[in-house]
């Protein structure tokens, strides 16, 4: 029988922290009402992969699985190498060295955990996108600084920040190219300009750009999406090598490969900052296990899988595209990379409301709500389940009335 603890005063631990409620826990009446549908649940919410794991990754996993010592928190010479190839081949990044790149344990944990390694403190303001992944907020909480949302697709100097008694010093600044949940992707020339405008306060860039290989429009889709490291971002040292002065990306496989069971991503960026997080990284035990840096090293390295995976989320995409149109919905016409749909209604309906209908249809979304006040009235769909499970979703939506 299990044991049932009732609230004790004179307990000092645990003390509960400022956080938000976990979001996805909000979903469970929905999942149940879409599980009720008689040709089964199309779960397109979390955006999970679904695909295979790349053979040369499991390859790569099991070659390296005898490893009975511990990783270094630096990571092999081999996968930082392939780091640095790689942010030159698909990223236009050039020059970077192995001080500059770290493996991390997936993007989140930098996502989380990067304001409390680089030393942001109660008083500072991190800055992160108005629609954005949750845990934006809730990594500057952990620091105990502020969390404030900005319109990063604006010129910075109109972003409004908290006055007063709540003001303080902008420490970081978020970026998120391509967004998660809106698609939208930020062009050299915005970059460059918040870059600009935080090097004027002494504030740090961060970057996250794990859909970075998922560019479904023109121009992105040819030229590729632009990364911070991008040197007509950072502007050029006296070398011609990349100014990195204040900034860093995140980079993860989870979408690219396939690999989010794996938990493989990267730091890139200024060496100053970069080694400072390597520091709490080494006395944390953040270790990213050595078979996983193996995995990593190798789909790095290999550009044909990401190719084929893109795809087949292509053509997922197209799909979900045509028949939510049909069904009524609006994609947002800047959501022009990623592995989301940034869906809305009739404009008196509310998300949740969205969420409810998709149910009834055994389909399963994220309400906009989750990302912020900006996903009002709004759903994110992924393109994360099976090619059959989402022709069963098209052809539920092509058939509905519910968002009319």
């Amino acid at each position: 029988m299990t044991e049932v603890h009732t609230p004790d005063a004179s307990r000092l631990l645990p003390r509960p922290l400022a956080l938000p409620d976990f979001p996805w826990d909000s979903l469970t009446a929905y999942r149940a009402r879409a599980a009720q549908h008689p040709d089964g649940v199309v779960d397109l919410a979390v955006g999970t992969p679904v695909d295979p794991t790349p053979q040369l990754a499991r390859q790569a996993l099991a070659g390296a699985a005898d490893a009975p010592g511990y990783p270094t928190a630096i990571g092999t010479p081999q996968v930082r190498e392939a780091i640095i190839g790689w942010m030159a081949r698909r990223r236009g990044v050039q020059g970077l060295t192995h001080d500059a790149v770290i493996p991390t344990i997936g993007s989140k944990e930098s996502v989380a955990f990067l304001p409390l390694q680089l030393g942001v403190r109660p008083g500072d303001l991190v800055l992160h996108p108005r629609a954005a992944y949750p845990t934006y907020d809730v990594g500057a909480r952990l620091a105990g600084a502020t969390p404030v949302p900005v319109d990063t697709d604006a010129d910075p100097a109109t972003w409004q920040l908290p006055e007063g008694a709540e003001g303080g010093r902008v420490a970081l600044v978020w970026l998120n190219s391509p967004g998660n949940p809106d698609g939208h992707v930020l062009s050299v020339d915005q970059l460059a300009r918040i870059v600009a405008w935080a090097r004027e306060r002494g504030a740090v860039v961060a970057s996250d750009e794990c859909y970075a290989e998922l560019a479904w429009s023109e121009p992105w889709a040819s030229t590729g999406v632009p990364s911070l490291l991008d040197p007509r971002v950072t502007g050029r040292r006296c070398d011609g090598g990349p100014d990195l002065h204040g900034l860093l990306t995140l980079y993860s496989t989870s979408k690219q490969s396939n690999l989010a069971g794996y938990r493989a991503a990267f730091l890139a960026g200024d060496p100053v900052l970069v080694g400072a997080v390597t520091q709490v990284r080494k006395h944390s035990g953040l270790l990213v296990p050595t078979p996983v840096q193996a995995a990593m090293t190798a789909v790095l390295a290999d550009d044909a899988h990401v190719e084929a995976q893109r795809e087949t989320y292509r053509a997922r995409r197209e799909a979900l595209v045509e028949a939510t149109s049909v069904a009524g919905l609006v994609n947002d016409p800047a959501s022009v990379a990623g592995l989301y749909l940034w869906l809305a209604g009739p404009a008196s309906v509310s998300a949740f409301d969205l969420v409810g209908a998709f149910a009834e249809l055994g389909i399963v979304v994220a309400p906009g709500d989750f990302y912020g006040e900006a996903g009002a009235g709004r759903v994110r769909m992924s393109l994360t389940d099976t090619d059959e499970r989402v022709a069963a979703a098209c052809q539920r939506l092509r058939s509905t009335e519910l968002f009319r």
